[in-house]
């Protein structure tokens, strides 16, 4: 089996650990790195605090930004130092994503972080702070906001449900499953009738591998396809020395904004020119949101969205690493149901099992 060197560390390799879990009755942050949309769009926020303290025993800790629109970077990495400083806080979790958290990068105070490791939680433009908590050398969780999973209308999806309360209270090893049901059409988070019944789901379609001979082991890294594009032009959070990903497991997916099939291979194309996709010892591809309120796509429309964003990640691999295993449609994304991932942290690929397991 090709094991990523999760230890001991060669000399300038990040030490990667898993910060302390929080317990029931426990206090936890929620804050908005990126956008303040709670204070827009209060139902889905208030869902996802109610479940957080009925569902999950944890009372959640909300911060001046949290519910509040255009705050500064500055004021934002306030909230994540405030959260992590506090010692009562023991975990942190996003309120939903945004477009512009990597301007609060350059504020956040890596080693007030770094001594004060708690768990945290959020996916999309929270990327970069999961990438940035990996740099710095703690395990994120790229999964469950307040907003999305968590204020889901109805009930929560049970394998999100049960994949977020895996990775806050526990610490062992966790098998990632394919979505028996699954959706990913929206409604209308200002019309409380929204919140009456759960969304239609259509059936699972199980995952697809490619090169799905071998057992692979690695530290994961990734996140928002777009949102790794943008560190990447940035050259924010990304290791100088790619050693550093050598046998990690990537895993990626995309956005409500349904980048084009060309958009994901040239973001790919990119990568792999940059020497990063070779690295890798397996690639776990998010199934693709494809539908959106400004493109409402038919399922069948869909599904050749679905099909072509496929192509170009096959079409990218092949040219950059074509020896990689892939597996496609894991639901770990903008779709419903949302795998956590360790991000960061362990994933193990069985090919021959067809299994992915993860360690919380």
């Amino acid at each position: 089996m090709r094991r990523t060197r999760v230890g001991p560390y060669p000399p300038g390799m990040t030490r990667i650990s898993y910060p302390p879990k929080p317990a029931p009755g426990d206090r936890i942050a929620v804050v908005s790195p990126s956008s303040g949309l709670p204070g827009i769009l209060p139902l889905p926020h208030e869902l996802g605090l109610e479940r957080l303290r009925e569902e999950y025993g944890l009372e959640p800790v909300e911060y001046p930004s949290t519910r509040r629109m255009g705050s500064t970077p500055q004021e934002r990495a306030d909230d994540i130092h405030a959260a992590f400083a506090d010692p009562e806080i023991k975990a942190v979790v996003a309120s939903i994503g945004g477009d512009d958290q990597i301007t609060v990068l350059p504020f956040l105070d890596r080693e007030l972080i770094r001594a004060n490791p708690k768990p945290f939680f959020g996916t999309s433009d929270n990327t970069n702070l999961l990438a940035f908590l990996r740099t710095t050398g703690i395990v994120g969780f790229h999964g469950s906001t307040v907003m999305c999973e968590l204020g889901r209308p109805g009930a929560m999806h049970p394998q999100t449900a049960d994949s977020l309360r895996a990775a806050l209270f526990t610490s062992g090893a966790y098998e990632l499953r394919p979505a028996e049901r699954w959706n990913d059409v929206n409604r209308d988070w200002a019309d409380p009738a929204t919140f009456d019944a759960e969304p239609e789901t259509r059936p699972g379609t199980g995952w697809t591998w490619e090169n799905a001979d071998r057992v692979v082991e690695g530290r994961s890294w990734g996140g928002c396809l777009e949102i790794v594009g943008w560190l990447l032009m940035a050259d924010r959070e990304i290791a100088h020395d790619l050693g550093e990903y050598d046998g990690d497991v990537l895993f990626l997916e995309t956005s409500e904004e349904l980048p084009s099939a060309d958009e994901v291979f040239r973001t790919l194309r990119n990568m792999g020119e940059r020497g990063l996709l070779r690295r890798f010892s397996a690639l776990l591809m998010g199934r693709p949101k494809t539908w959106s309120f400004e493109r409402p796509n038919s399922p069948e429309e869909g599904a050749r969205y679905a099909a072509c964003q496929r192509e170009a990640v096959l079409r990218a691999m092949r040219i950059y690493a074509p020896d990689t295993t892939i597996v496609f449609d894991v639901d770990l994304g903008h779709t419903d149901p949302q795998l956590v991932i360790p991000y960061g942290g362990l994933v193990r690929v069985d090919g021959p099992a067809r299994r992915i397991t993860v360690t919380y």
